[in-house]
């Protein structure tokens, strides 16, 4: 293992910057590289059976360019569709994400929380088998939103943001007043922080980021880092990215565009 040996990030679009915000805090040294994979999104409107064959194709290429000491895929739709496809296909370690249950149901007063996500992500099994688990004596509300990825994805773009277009993108667990936990199940709603907690300023926010990146630096613990940070490489199956685009990936320490 080198020292410059990168961690791979995936996901549909610009979601997993907020995954890569923390990993960075956690590791600032660390070697990186974002792939988007724009040319296949949204995900969460995709066929199940279409990403699960995908997203692990996918993967198999970028591993192949980039030789990574770890993938992470940053998409909480991905993961619960195709984690198990991708660890059967490669041999390196994976790290995925799926909804903060767990947490939410720990800090709930109310024990009704919400899930927000894309469509997919929230009819998964595997939100059933988490809310069993860690939820069992709470409501658990659950939200699927395109348009809340749309909107994350102009956010980043520099677009504005309308308020009305996030309330009404949440507008049913808006209603629910005694949910004081919001599960926010897909990576591109961080970025949205500041809009949701106005549309729903009920209920605290919740995501993964923060424990995956404690993932990350534990099975990386022992392995070697730069001893300063380079400039990392965002990769996207789509188009360029737009000079807006550009630049906020810029500030996320991805300075080099590439197209796989």
């Amino acid at each position: 293992m080198t020292a410059d040996a990168p961690i791979l990030f995936f996901d549909s679009g610009v979601g997993g910057l907020s995954v890569l915000a923390d990993a960075r805090r956690q590791l600032p040294t660390a070697s990186i590289v974002y792939a988007a994979d724009s040319a296949g999104f949204p995900y969460g409107t995709k066929p199940e059976a279409e990403l699960a064959a995908r997203v692990p194709a996918l993967l198999g290429r970028l591993v192949e360019r980039y030789h990574p000491r770890l993938v992470v895929i940053a998409c909480n739709t991905a993961s619960t569709i195709a984690l198990a496809h991708v660890r059967a296909a490669l041999d390196l370690p994976v790290v995925g994400t799926v909804p903060a249950i767990k947490p939410a149901a720990e800090q709930s007063r109310t024990r009704v929380i919400g899930v927000l996500g894309t469509e997919a992500t929230v009819r998964q099994p595997y939100v059933d088998d988490l809310s069993a688990r860690f939820a069992a004596d709470c409501e658990v509300l659950r939200h699927g939103s395109a348009e809340l990825v749309r909107l994350g994805e102009a956010k980043i773009a520099g677009e504005r943001i309308d308020p009305a277009a996030i309330s009404a993108a949440v507008q049913p667990l808006a209603e629910r007043r005694d949910m004081d936990m919001v599960v926010l199940a897909c990576t591109h709603f961080p970025l949205l922080g500041e809009e949701l907690r106005a549309a729903l300023p009920h209920a605290a926010q919740v995501d993964g980021a923060a424990g995956i990146a404690r993932r990350i630096a534990h099975l990386t613990s022992r392995q070697p880092w730069p001893v300063q940070p380079s400039g990392g490489i965002a990769v996207f199956t789509g188009n360029p990215p737009s000079l807006p685009l550009q630049a906020a990936l810029g500030d996320y320490g991805l300075s080099r565009i590439e197209r796989l």
